[in-house]
């Protein structure tokens, strides 16, 4: 638990990421048009921010269910005003977005939305656009800007960094009845064994793989095609098998990587195997230190024998722990098929923090689900977990260690201390880069609005 004044900090970070994704409508102009015109609420750089755009934001946080009351319309002016400030020197100092990229986030964008509502007509009438084209248009337009932002926010606090002593300084600066409290946390350990697949299925995919790449470079058919019709990875199928890939900002396997960023414009590797199946990969355009990617993932089919017998070499593996003739850490690295796990022991990392430890009240579902009956250093039965491609495989799971919920210790939380200690520095870092940047930008805000307390120094008011 935080003190309420980094509360506060902590939920004027969060209102900016939701202003990112609700909409936040503001025009581009020329700079040659920087006069005040009617409804304009002011100017920043090249960007302009209209009245109607504040209307329209909290509109759009209205219909997500989020609460406006506390929020002025001086403070969602703030806001909107630091996204154009991140922006407007993101494309001074040459940030790239991918287009395609935007159209892609777009593209779902608008899928998600005829989801919600039903379809495009309905889409259309609730946001009060004329026609599909205009709506692209404009959701492209705000996705630039917000993805414009993020670059620049990052690129201001890629290399902030903490030190030992920094961390040390930083705690101590907390007065003792504002330490933070964390929740209990859990830390998980697993074994998975999934299912041997045999060559002759192995080489059946890598020979329909193979077929898949002549088809597309001797008959000159649709990889993109080919992708929608066999593909089995849920993530990129209906694209067509397209991923844009960043060589700084790893997130595929890195098979994957390697093969993408290895290969030219336009060419196609041959079958090769990562953690989720067999793949052959098209490099579609190179730009710099991104690459435009399709590929065709199939996933070997695994007999339902196969699957029986990992349920039966998890089954004796239990009983011999359970029995002390061995124990779970050995067990994992000796027999544990899951790579990221088994050379420590099981122990699973959380995605969300880096560390070892799981607060119990956020933890996935489908893992609290899981565990929430275990007892500490009770080993659950074999169970069956099947992946998004369709893949399975069977697990058995222990609670290796518990801690109760506790005032902040600086020995004992030390990781957690540190990641606080990392945000405070980087949105000093960013404070700092706004208040350097307002003095050098051209910032004009309507009179009707010079009223308002804003956080930062809009107005450029002298001491």
């Amino acid at each position: 638990m935080l003190s309420k004044r980094k509360k506060w900090n902590f939920i004027n970070k969060s209102l900016l990421l939701i202003l990112f994704f609700s909409g936040l409508l503001g025009s581009y102009a020329q700079q040659a048009q920087r006069v005040k015109i009617d409804g304009v609420a002011s100017v920043v750089g090249d960007f302009v921010i209209l009245d109607s755009d504040i209307d329209k934001t909290i509109m759009e946080m209205q219909s997500q269910g989020i609460s406006t009351n506390n929020v002025s319309r001086c403070e969602l002016l703030g806001k909107l005003m630091e996204d154009k400030l991140y922006a407007h020197h993101a494309i001074q100092d040459s940030l790239e977005v991918s287009d395609q990229e935007i159209y892609d986030y777009v593209d779902q964008s608008i899928e998600y939305f005829i989801e919600q509502i039903g379809s495009m007509e309905k889409v259309l009438e609730f946001y009060n656009k004329p026609d599909q084209m205009s709506f692209r248009e404009e959701l492209f337009e705000i996705n630039k800007t917000q993805k414009l932002a993020a670059l620049m926010q990052e690129e201001i606090v890629s290399n902030v960094e903490v030190t030992p002593e920094e961390v040390r300084l930083f705690f101590e600066s907390i007065p003792s009845y504002d330490l933070p409290v964390f929740g209990t946390e859990l830390e998980i350990a697993q074994i998975v064994i999934a299912p041997q697949v045999s060559k002759t299925e192995e080489e059946r995919i890598i020979n329909q793989l193979k077929g898949m790449r002549t088809d597309v470079l001797e008959k000159g058919l649709s990889f993109s095609s080919k992708a929608i019709l066999y593909s089995q990875d849920p993530g990129s199928r209906s694209k067509g098998g397209k991923y844009t890939l960043y060589r700084k900002r790893p997130r595929m396997a890195k098979e994957f990587r390697d093969m993408a960023f290895s290969l030219q414009e336009g060419e196609i590797s041959d079958p090769f195997k990562t953690d989720f199946g067999w793949h052959i990969l098209q490099v579609e355009k190179i730009r710099g230190q991104e690459v435009d990617v399709r590929h065709i993932l199939l996933i070997p089919r695994v007999e339902e024998t196969q699957l029986r017998d990992s349920k039966e070499l998890l089954d004796t593996l239990r009983q011999r722990i359970v029995d002390n003739e061995i124990s779970f850490e050995e067990a994992a690295l000796q027999f544990s098929t899951e790579k990221e796990t088994r050379l420590n022991g099981g122990v699973l990392v959380n995605p969300a923090t880096g560390d070892t430890r799981f607060e119990l009240t956020k933890i996935d579902p489908v893992l609290y689900n899981q565990i929430r009956y275990l007892e500490d250093n009770e080993i659950s039965k074999p169970l069956l977990e099947e992946e998004q491609s369709g893949a399975q495989k069977y697990k058995i799971l222990k609670v290796t260690n518990r801690f109760e919920e506790h005032t902040a210790d600086f020995l004992k939380d030390y990781t957690k201390i540190k990641e606080l200690a990392l945000k405070d520095k980087k949105l000093k870092a960013i404070q700092k880069w706004i208040r350097e940047k307002i003095e050098e930008t051209y910032v004009n805000v309507n009179k009707d609005s010079r009223y308002c307390d804003f956080a930062n120094n809009w107005l450029k008011v002298t001491d």
